[in-house]
């Protein structure tokens, strides 16, 4: 059974069923047309990597790839239905929400929301007032984002936020803090399942799932992948694996693997190694096989000769009850690099900005508290909003740029 997109250009509803299928069903009945002769190892599509760390990059995506992960991950894993009815905060051109709001609810015969406007706490709101979604697809900057749109409403007096057709929401795409899941799941009474994916492997192959949700980890394995953590020294994924607890770069293997990226032949040697992929990103794992991200290898700053992940400082400074999003980076002074954060604060702290310097030096304390104290930000920035990329996740690459260029406030 097909699925079916409702869509709203304009604002007016509509809802139709591709007029392309049926003109296509007349032809093949007619015998006008036939469908090509297309192989599952024959290229499908192109899927871009989102370039946080670079140039983005064309991985090429056979049509099995897409069949294997909508059924380990989509049906397997979390559990799409027939009955659901899904909405995303990324665009489909994205590969998270290619899988979650295209191709997931059409295998199973489910439901595609879709909505034109520019994703905004209000216009995701109203897409599942008008909808009533049982599957969300989220970024943790979005899930954030709607904590504070209901909180501003119950200051003005409106009625809060009605997410109670929601099954469970969907995070990937970048880190999602422990007490941000934790404020958000006690709000709406929906589990997060945050899981971890790529475009090398077209989708998620690590996840939280229906009823083993273990916050401030990305789950464990979908069934079908397997998961190696290798020194970050590793060129290929034959060697020993680091001990359990300890961070090292993840290997994956599975059969949604790309065939290597357009046109860049080195980098695909470097990533792709047989049926493996390397995904840049440090992991640790611990004994029961849950894994905890902790940032991408080529993150990691050096601060008076010892690294430091800009995740586990974000991290930090989102369990202050001020903080709504903090971005991480290393700036420097005098030649040395040191850590810099900019800072979202929640709009009932951002009332009041005259007590801003006395804020900054506490959030340096609250970090100083509790990791070592080369970790805490010299530099605190208060800002409206950080760059964000066409995906909705933080842009880290303009916020260094800028910052090379001497564009970012100073912060105190």
């Amino acid at each position: 059974m097909l699925g079916e997109v409702v869509f709203e250009p304009g604002g007016l509803p509509v809802t139709t069923l591709p007029r392309a299928l049926e003109e296509g069903a007349a032809h093949l009945s007619a015998g006008t047309y036939g469908p090509r002769p297309t192989k599952r190892d024959d290229v499908a599509i192109w899927l871009f990597t989102s370039g946080s760390t670079g140039k983005s990059k064309a991985n090429l995506h056979a049509h099995r790839d897409f069949a294997f992960n909508t059924e380990v991950y989509a049906k397997g894993t979390v559990g799409y239905r027939q009955a659901d009815v899904t909405v995303s905060v990324p665009r489909l051109f994205f590969g998270y929400a290619t899988g979650t709001n295209l191709m997931f609810p059409f295998a199973v015969g489910a439901t595609a929301g879709l909505f034109a406007e520019r994703p905004t706490p209000e216009s995701l709101a109203a897409a599942i007032e008008r909808y009533r979604p049982t599957i969300v697809t989220n970024v943790p900057t979005m899930m954030g984002k709607l904590l504070d749109h209901d909180e501003a409403r119950a200051a003005k007096g409106e009625p809060p936020l009605d997410l109670s057709s929601v099954r469970f929401h969907l995070s990937a795409g970048e880190a999602l803090p422990e007490t941000l899941l934790q404020r958000f799941m006690k709000r709406f009474r929906a589990e997060v399942y945050d899981g971890i994916g790529s475009a090398e492997m077209f989708h998620i192959y690590c996840s939280n799932r229906p009823g083993d949700v273990r916050p401030g980890s990305l789950g464990r394995v979908v069934d079908g992948y397997t998961l190696k953590i290798l020194p970050s020294e590793a060129t290929e994924p034959g060697g020993p694996e680091v001990p359990v607890g300890e961070t090292g770069v993840m290997w994956v293997r599975g059969d949604s693997a790309s065939m290597g990226y357009f046109q860049d032949r080195t980098k695909s040697f470097a990533t792709f190694l047989g049926p493996w992929c390397r995904t840049g990103d440090l992991f640790r794992l611990d004994e029961a096989g849950y894994l905890y991200f902790t940032g991408r290898a080529d993150d990691l700053l050096k601060v008076s000769g010892v690294w430091v992940a800009p995740l586990e400082v974000e991290e930090c400074l989102h369990s202050h009850p001020a903080v709504s999003l903090a971005a991480v980076i290393g700036a420097e002074e005098e030649g040395l690099t040191k850590v810099k954060a900019f800072i979202v604060l929640r709009d009932e702290v951002k009332a009041k900005p005259e007590g801003h310097e006395a804020l900054a030096l506490e959030l340096k304390e609250h970090v100083k508290e509790r990791l070592s104290k080369h970790k805490y930000p010299r530099w605190i920035a208060f800002v409206d909003d950080v760059p964000k990329n066409d995906r909705g996740k933080v842009d880290k690459k303009t916020l260094k740029e800028r910052e090379a260029r001497g564009e970012n406030p100073k912060g105190l």
